[in-house]
Formats: C-alpha cells, structure tokens, sequence
C-alpha cells in the first residue's frame, strides 16, 4: 500500500509514537461503487472485500485486528471511554490513554476530528457530521478526556480530517439555523444555505483554548476531491467508506 492511501497528519512528525492519519479511497480491492479501499463494515459492499481491505490497510501500519476500536455510529454526541479493542454501536466519538489501542471514525463527508494530549499521553477521536458538529461533539470529546485524564485543551494538537466542502454542503433552512451566522455561507448559483463544518469545528476548538497552531485542517474534500475520497452526498448514498485513525505505539512496535 503506497502513500496515495492515505493522508498523514503533519503532527505525526512531531511526535514519532503518534498515528493520525486517514485513509483515501485507493489501493484496495473491492469494485463497482466501492472502488477501491472501502473499509466501511456498514455498506453493501461486499463484505469479504471489505474485510481484506482493512487487512491490507492496517497491516501497511502494523496494526493487528485486536488492537482497533470502531463501531457503528449514528449521528449523535455520544463519547465512551475506551481501555479494550472492540466495535462499540452507538457511539460517535472514543477516548483513551492505552498505548497500541487505535481508535477510528468512518467518515464519507461527515469531519473526522483527532485529538492528541503529548502531556497526559492520551487521544480522542469523534464523528463530526452537522448534527455531530451542532451538538458540539468536539467539545464533549476534549471535556470527556479533561474528566478522566486531566487533558488540558491548551496542550492538544487536533486534525480537522476531509469532509464535504463549504460550496456542496447545501442544507435546509432548518438546519442551517442551528449553526452561528459566520459559518453559514450563499453561493448565486443555488437558494439555499451552504455550512462550513471544517471551521465550524475549529471555531469550537479555539474556544476550549486550543491554540490555532495546534490544530490541522485537512486541505481536501471528499466532493471536490472525489477521485481520492468517498462521498456519500456526490455518490448518492451508494459508495464505501474511509477510517480517520489515532493512536500512540509503545516504544517496541514504532515500525512505521
């Protein structure tokens, strides 16, 4: 599996122990609507394909299937702390403080945030679609590591993954209501609301305290950037599904 798999954090550098990262939509095997690297296990893909996918996607980073943490999510603000590998239903965004436990977050338009505290060593990942982003599942990621770890936002570095851009995103008025004003953008060709999630995250994250510097913003979009990413909005729902990926290696598995 070679680099246009994937798309790495530039934290990693900082911090060698570190994986954050997404996946893209090349080098895999399944066909059709999935084509390639689809590593969603709720899609109709078929599903052998999708399991050697993840194979072949994990195996490029050393990472064993009973080292993953993921699970079906829905579209809620709910966050579980996490000190064993399993699929957790229900849950739109994982913390933890355990080495070699890689924490993932389906996305195919929805942002990917990933959280990493270098001071408490602990990590979080959360699914941030505009019912996530309203509900401030960011927020209540970094509040749930602050509770049980002692994160302070002040010292975490946070990737912003690729998601639907500002100009595809239109919404109904309903829901753009729910967003603050400078996140809400017109556009002449259509008459409806259009959101910026990716700012609308980040607004959320500088509020808590984190520093703007320590916060990366993936450059691409799963629409505009179609031929890399999955989009579930530009494929009409039929199309697999990429996995944002954080976790710490302990000294003895730093291999990639």
């Amino acid at each position: 599996m070679n680099s246009e798999s994937y798309f790495r954090s530039k934290f990693e550098k900082k911090f060698k122990h570190l994986l954050m990262l997404e996946s893209r939509r090349l080098g895999g095997v399944s066909t059709g609507n999935f084509q390639s690297l689809n590593l969603g296990l709720n899609t109709q893909d078929d599903l052998s394909q999708v399991h050697l996918n993840r194979e072949l996607f994990f195996k490029a980073f050393h990472i064993s299937a009973d080292q993953i943490v993921g699970g079906k999510q829905i579209h809620e603000d709910h966050v579980l702390h996490v000190e064993q590998p399993g699929y957790y239903s229900g849950y739109d965004a994982f913390i933890t403080n355990q080495k070699n436990l890689f924490l993932t977050i389906g996305i195919a338009d929805c942002a990917p945030i990933l959280f990493f505290d270098p001071i408490t060593q602990s990590i979080g990942a959360a699914h941030a679609g505009w019912r996530g982003t309203v509900s401030h599942i960011a927020q209540k990621t970094l509040n749930k590591m602050q509770y049980h770890f002692g994160t302070q936002p002040k010292d975490c570095y946070v990737f912003i993954g690729t998601c639907i851009d500002t100009c595809y995103f239109e919404v109904g008025k309903e829901v753009a209501e729910q967003f603050p004003t400078q996140f809400i953008h017109y556009y002449p060709e259509s008459s409806k609301p259009h959101i910026d999630l990716k700012a609308a995250n980040f607004h959320q994250l500088t509020a808590m305290g984190i520093p703007k510097t320590q916060i990366e913003i993936s450059p691409y979009s799963t629409i505009t950037d179609n031929d890399k990413y999955f989009s579930y909005r530009k494929e009409n729902g039929t199309t697999g599904r990429m996995l944002a990926v954080i976790g710490m290696k302990s000294l003895s598995t730093q291999q990639s």
